[in-house]
């Protein structure tokens, strides 16, 4: 990393955090060719005529942050068998300029860990949320972006904890993006790994020097009811003892009594538990030492309860809050005749009668509505504090929640934020976002008018009562945006 550069970051920041986003707030206007993205409403689209969500305005729905102008087409063009493979192959998909623009957020690619201790927690904690609103916004990746949102909830951290607080940029790089589409298990292992968890859980205090000493069962107990079996998934508490047990003797190096490797990860032999284990019935031999995480692992992420946990989860998340059982049983399968393959999960539930037929009846988290909204109109962003305030005042700020369980998928804690999406919807459609704008003219123009710009945001064509309540509304654009139709998916 240029050290001019970092320490420019710094001295921006030397007035708190707060200053360092203003300043880059303030040179949007520098920035425009990176702020505006591809897909921006510059070419005519067809927006949806059906008076129902059909299915390709129902896979992107499901499958992404929200339609953006031009996206139906490509679906279309593709078929969607075609389109939800590429969907879940990221890699083969070009996203140059996201990437690009992502790379402006130069702490979020740090090496060694140790460096990002130079920089100001707040200015880190910026850089990751504006770069996962520019991704969620632009990125073609989409369905990948999903699940990176979906496993930063599965697997959540406070930053705010220690040294995880500069630790996080790097979870979030290497272990939760790194492995959102591919094997559970790697996934697993990663974060049981991941300096920034082994701080919030405390992984990093489970030792056991002396046979007075009890192993501490943070994350142990949370890998169990959390990660991997889920809460009735059958363990007991002498379960997560023999887990604690397991995991016992792995430390990350911390700033405060380390001056070298800050972050690094390793293996104590002399702070491990050598000693015979049982975890949920099945035996660990004695001495394997650092072994015996990875025999844990196999014997959690291999159990029935955790795919029926994964299933459940990922069902809640496609199809309804509360999916039928048999597609739930479906996609357990799928996870277990997969070894955890997530692609070959997902594509066993994109393909159960259950999603195919449940549309638009899924309320749309605060940080959904903030991004379809801006993907609905082609907007342009600098991701900035406004933007932020907004998330955060819906109670959906990214990598703000306090405890491990992550923010619910469920409707029900999200029904107090209406007030704050209607004053969203106005704000951004009267152009009173400071860093965030659209065209609302050449959107309609392109739309082909009012009416089918009206049946791009809400997935479907207007019903009689809904146009003549949009045409005599002074800003229709925000009636749309607040509609019950646009905040559902």
């Amino acid at each position: 990393m240029n050290t001019t550069r970092r320490r420019l970051l710094q001295a921006a920041s030397a007035g708190g955090a707060v200053a360092g986003i203003a300043g880059f707030s303030a040179l949007s206007h520098l920035l425009s060719p990176i702020l505006s993205g591809p897909g921006d409403a510059a070419a005519p689209f067809s927006p949806p005529t059906s008076a129902d969500i059909d299915e390709p305005t129902h896979l992107l729905n499901r499958l992404t942050f929200g339609p953006r102008p031009g996206d139906r087409e490509v679906l279309l063009k593709m078929g969607a068998t075609a389109w939800i493979d590429q969907q879940l192959q990221p890699e083969k998909i070009d996203d140059a300029w996201t990437d690009a623009r992502a790379r402006h957020f130069e702490a979020l690619d740090v090496w060694p860990l140790g460096e990002l201790l130079e920089y100001n927690a707040k200015e880190l904690l910026d850089q990751m949320t504006r770069s996962k609103i520019v991704r969620a916004v632009h990125s073609r990746r989409q369905l990948q972006e999903v699940m990176v949102d979906f496993w930063s909830d599965h697997f959540n951290i406070d930053p705010s904890k220690g040294d995880s607080k500069w630790f996080k940029p790097a979870d979030d790089k290497k272990v939760i993006r790194a492995h959102a589409l591919g094997h559970f298990r790697d996934l697993v292992k990663a974060s049981a790994l991941s300096p920034s968890m082994l701080w919030y859980l405390d992984g990093r205090l489970n030792r056991r020097a002396s046979e007075h000493e009890k192993p501490n069962e943070n994350y142990g107990r949370e890998l169990l009811e959390l990660h991997t079996l889920g809460i009735n998934g059958g363990y007991s508490q002498q379960d997560v003892m023999e887990a604690a047990r397991c995991l016992t003797g792995w430390t990350v190096r911390a700033r405060e009594n380390s001056k070298f490797a800050v972050g690094k990860v390793s293996f104590d032999s002399d702070l491990h538990d050598h000693g015979a284990k049982t975890v949920l019935g099945t035996a660990i031999p004695a001495n394997a030492g650092a072994a015996d995480l990875d025999q844990l692992l196999d014997i959690v992420c291999n159990h029935p309860s955790t795919a029926r946990h994964i299933a459940l989860k990922l069902c809640r998340r496609f199809i309804d809050d509360q999916p039928p059982e048999d597609a739930v049983t479906t996609v357990a399968k799928a996870f277990t005749d997969s070894s955890g393959h997530i692609p070959q999960t997902l594509r066993a539930l994109f393909s159960t009668n259950a999603f195919r037929t449940a549309r638009g009846g899924k309320i749309k988290r605060p940080f959904h509505f903030v991004i379809s909204t801006l993907r609905a109109t082609a907007a342009r962003t600098d991701a900035g504090p406004v933007l932020q305030d907004y998330l955060l005042r819906m109670g959906h700020a990214p990598f703000q929640y306090p405890t491990p369980d992550g923010y619910p998928e469920e409707a029900q804690p999200w029904m107090a934020t209406l007030l704050w999406r209607w004053k969203f919807a106005l704000e951004f459609t009267s152009q009173n976002l400071k860093g965030t704008r659209f065209d609302p003219t050449n959107l309609e123009k392109c739309a082909g008018g009012p009416t089918p710009l009206a049946a791009h945001l809400l997935g479907r064509k207007p019903t009689d009562q809904e146009t003549t309540a949009l045409a005599a509304a002074p800003n229709p654009l925000a009636l749309l945006a607040a509609s019950p139709a646009f905040q559902t998916f």
